[in-house]
């Protein structure tokens, strides 16, 4: 009788991010690849001539390429300079590889270079190595891009997702759902018509000024920012039930203090989703503690990409593992752990 491993397949639920993604990368990849710098965190932490180096790769594969807010150029850096800011580290230096599809328009090939050297520009990296491969027609939808990245580690910094801790407040950059709800309306699935821009947008300014508001705060040390986290696919819910099985804590949310625009809002009303799953691509989740959110939330508001940074919840010592939301209207429901496919998928 063949074993249950030899006759599973992969789905399309393994790459949405959710817990089939985590179980796929437990069972195969940790399992064939672990070694002491494999990590669960946005980029590996590398020794590097007495600093430290952060070092990470993504794969970008979106349809439609070109959305209201961005394409796949600008969401390619944007990903990998993300995950380098996530980890308390300056992004220095991006390489490239495109897959490109036998037919695709030599004007939408300069689209997507134009708006990666812009975005990189913005975000303070250079593109200094790369590879392009073209396929037949159909064996890649149209442009897929992996970009890898490596940075400086701050001095003293040490975000990480197994260090959130009961008092810490959680808290959003912005408003949430944005790029997932841009997709799904730019693909015209649904006759819906909603002004949705995504928020796909390089965030290490972002985070640099978390790290200056800390460094100015006579009881605060870079340390206090315990976890920094990038809510992509599976969006913010996906991410904060990651950090609460990472740091073995419960995280409980304050409905009402959930930033969401009336549009995406709308739309999630219409098809019956949840905002919290939907893809941001220009937001963070930050994990500190509860005294130290104020200024934090005050510095954010001063960015560009952080004017609606709100504390949605906290952590807490009960319901380890788990995600609670206290409603608008006073009661407390779990938030159910996604475990399928998320809707739209973006990647």
């Amino acid at each position: 009788m063949e074993s249950q491993a030899s006759t599973a397949r992969i789905t399309l639920a393994h790459g949405a991010g959710g817990r089939k993604t985590r179980e796929l990368i437990e069972q195969v990849f940790a399992r064939h690849f672990k070694n002491p710098e494999f990590t669960a965190d946005d980029a590996a932490i590398l020794p590097l001539g007495g600093k430290k180096a952060a070092f990470t790769t993504d794969g970008f594969i979106v349809s439609p390429w070109q959305y209201p807010g961005g394409n796949i150029g600008k969401l390619s850096i944007c990903g990998t300079v993300n995950d380098l800011s996530c980890m308390g580290a300056r992004p220095r230096y991006l390489s490239c590889a495109i897959q490109i599809e036998e037919g695709c328009p030599m004007a939408d090939l300069e689209t997507i270079a134009a708006s990666m050297e812009q975005t990189a520009k913005e975000a303070g990296v250079r593109i200094v190595a790369g590879d392009t491969k073209v396929a037949g027609r159909g064996q890649v939808d149209h442009v897929f891009i992996t970009t890898t990245g490596i940075g400086e580690v701050l001095p003293d910094a040490c975000p990480a997702g197994n260090r959130a801790t009961p008092g810490d407040a959680v808290i959003v950059t912005g408003d949430i759902g944005r790029h997932g709800c841009a997709i799904l309306l730019a693909r015209k699935d649904f006759d819906i018509k909603a002004e949705v821009t995504s928020d796909c947008a390089p965030l290490w300014g972002l985070v640099a000024s978390l790290f200056e508001t800390v460094d100015a705060l006579p009881h605060a040390a870079r340390g206090d920012l315990h976890v920094l986290r990038d809510a992509t696919r599976g969006g913010v819910g996906t991410v904060l039930y990651e950090i609460a099985e990472e740091s073995g804590v419960g995280i409980r949310l304050q409905e009402s203090g959930i930033p969401v625009q009336p549009a995406v809002k709308g739309v999630c009303g219409m098809l019956g989703l949840n905002p919290l799953y939907l893809a941001c691509e220009g937001r963070l989740v930050v994990f500190a503690p509860k005294a130290l959110a104020p200024a934090l939330t005050a510095a954010l508001r001063q960015t560009t990409y952080g004017k609606e940074a709100a504390v949605i919840g906290e952590v807490t010592a009960e319901n380890a593992g788990r995600v609670v939301v206290e409603t608008e209207i006073g009661t407390e429901t779990m938030l159910p752990e996604p475990t399928g496919e998320l809707l739209p998928r973006i990647c």
